[in-house]
């Protein structure tokens, strides 16, 4: 299953298990448990000395395997065969079994092992999900490091039965002992938060007592990274606070136009945004949302953004990168079943699907690639356009014309999402031309109608458009002095990741020619006479 170059890289890793383990397999005589045993069997080969295969068929699913550290209780489940974006799960998770230390702080490292409770965590995934890995890899190392911690991570596509029975209809979902625990991208801090319940507090002080910064970037997409590693070479203070760093590029999954770059994936791109900011002096806060801005009271003076979490953090300049999410049809019943049919990333929950009938909404190029990606997992796509035509590049459309499981609907407004109380069971939509009604049976719907900007907070203390963009000039200044603003939150035209890295590259030297040229009197006795 390994291709050469795939098991030289794998034999490299395996080099750095510390402790023996054992790959503990469950089978029956399906293909897909012929192809796990070949996979356990080509790993073991190549680090016989520390990795052995044992088949003892004690788990229900199957094919399933667990990673055992040798005489201990200390394991990770597999149920499926973790390649596609899984595979990384896998390598870190023999590696972490096998002793070979995390790169996770230390301070949650050492939060994790002192979780007090018995916490049995099932993961559904699936191989094309690329949200998915986070979850699963942050939980494998929780296994690891605590013994009241088990993790099993289960390939949605492979047990459809089951995730059938759990209604399961997006993933990753995570479910903890036996319940309901979470959907969607979680990181390790989320996690351990959740159950944690004095760690958002804990939190919250350690940013309180933070001091002033010359420059704080909110937002932790391509704009606020740029802007960061700018502002910090130029070797002034710099924060940056944001949400999830990478921003919407987690969810992006090919990225072919990145200049110099012929392909890569977003969270690939994303892991190397966040390396290039930590090579610097710049002060990470993941995993923090901005609520308010409170823009100084004199030119030169601090500014203030108050944290979800009750903190705040301040600033001589604001760099305001914070992107935008997925549009929303705004609908009877897109609320009600959100996850339950109601999905916004074809690549991640596309194979849930498998062989029943979806619909996309929205006949641009992001409509028309889900259209085509999805045509080939399901039994039929519908794909919905608001417009008299597709907007979408002509190629695609030449190559969406050519699938046959595909139908196109024009000038349709899509009304209503029907359902049976659990799940989508049907769409309705209005014909444009003559205003009649059609109602489409169908289990999915996948919504792809463009952007909204993560900019609701920022209201009534910057200069925003009629669609709520950020108003922004050449320079990346906003309505107010000492704030900037960059990327798909603003008013600049196209909605691209290189756009978006210059946007930001500019408004960082805009905030430093900001900083330079203001007087040398002192900010704190600046604030105390504006007062």
């Amino acid at each position: 299953m390994l291709d050469a170059n795939l098991k030289g890289q794998l034999k490299a890793y395996l080099a750095n298990i510390r402790q023996p383990i054992e790959l503990v397999a469950s089978l029956d005589d399906a293909p897909k448990s012929v192809e796990l045993r070949e996979l356990l069997d080509e790993i073991a080969a190549l680090a016989p000395d520390k990795v052995s295969v044992v088949r003892k068929d004690d788990d229900k699913r199957r094919p399933s395997f667990m990673i055992r550290r040798v005489g201990t209780d200390i394991g990770v489940r597999f149920a499926g065969i973790p390649m596609g974006h899984e595979f990384t799960s896998l390598v870190l998770a023999l590696l972490q079994v096998g002793g070979h230390p995390s790169k996770a702080a230390q301070e949650l490292i050492d939060q994790v092992k002192g979780l007090d409770g018995d916490y049995a965590f099932e993961t559904y995934f699936s191989l094309s999900c690329q949200n998915c890995p986070d979850v699963v890899q942050a939980l494998n190392l929780m296994s690891v490091l605590n013994p009241r911690i088990s993790h099993v991570a289960i390939d949605g596509g492979l047990f459809q039965d089951e995730v059938s029975e759990r209604k399961v209809m997006a993933v990753p979902t995570i479910f903890l002992n036996g319940e309901p625990f979470g959907q969607g991208r979680m990181e390790l801090e989320q996690i351990v938060a959740k159950i944690d319940s004095g760690a958002t507090a804990k939190a919250a002080e350690k940013i309180q007592a933070k001091d002033r910064f010359d420059v704080l970037v909110v937002g932790g997409g391509p704009a606020g990274a740029a802007a960061a590693i700018y502002t910090a070479r130029k070797g002034i203070r710099t924060g940056i606070a944001a949400e999830r760093f990478g921003g919407q590029v987690l969810d992006t999954m090919a990225i072919e136009n990145f200049i110099s770059v012929p392909h890569t994936e977003g969270p690939k791109l994303a892991a190397h945004l966040e390396q290039h900011v930590k090579d610097y002096d710049v002060d990470i806060m993941n995993l923090q949302k901005a609520q308010k801005l409170i823009p100084a009271r004199s030119e030169g003076g601090l500014h203030e953004v108050l944290l979800e979490n009750g903190a705040s953090l301040k600033a001589r300049t604001i760099i305001l990168s914070t992107g935008a999410r997925w549009r929303q049809m705004g609908v009877p019943g897109e609320d009600e079943y959100r996850n339950k049919g109601v999905a916004y990333c074809p690549h991640c929950d596309g194979p849930l699907f498998k062989g029943k009938r979806v619909a996309v909404i929205g006949g641009g190029n992001s409509g028309v690639e889900a259209a085509i990606d999805l045509a080939g997992i399901v039994a039929h796509v519908t794909l919905i356009e608001f417009d008299t035509d597709l907007r979408a590049d002509a190629v695609l459309q030449r190559k969406l014309a050519s699938l046959p499981n595909v139908k196109i609907i024009t000038s349709a407004l899509t009304t209503e999402v029907k359902g049976d109380g659990e799940k989508v069971n049907g769409l309705v939509y209005k014909d444009r031309g003559n205003g009649s009604t059609h109602e489409i049976a169908l289990e999915g719907i996948f919504v792809q109608i463009g952007l909204v900007p993560n900019t609701e907070w920022l209201k009534d203390t910057v200069s925003l458009s009629p669609r709520g963009e950020i108003e922004i000039d050449a320079r990346g200044e906003t309505s107010r002095p000492g704030i900037f603003a960059a990327g798909d939150c603003t008013t600049v035209p196209y909605k691209q990741i290189v756009i978006a890295m210059g946007a930001g590259s500019t408004a960082a030297l805009s905030a430093f020619d900001y900083l330079i040229r203001l007087p040398t009197q002192d900010t704190a006795e600046r604030e105390a006479i504006a007062a």
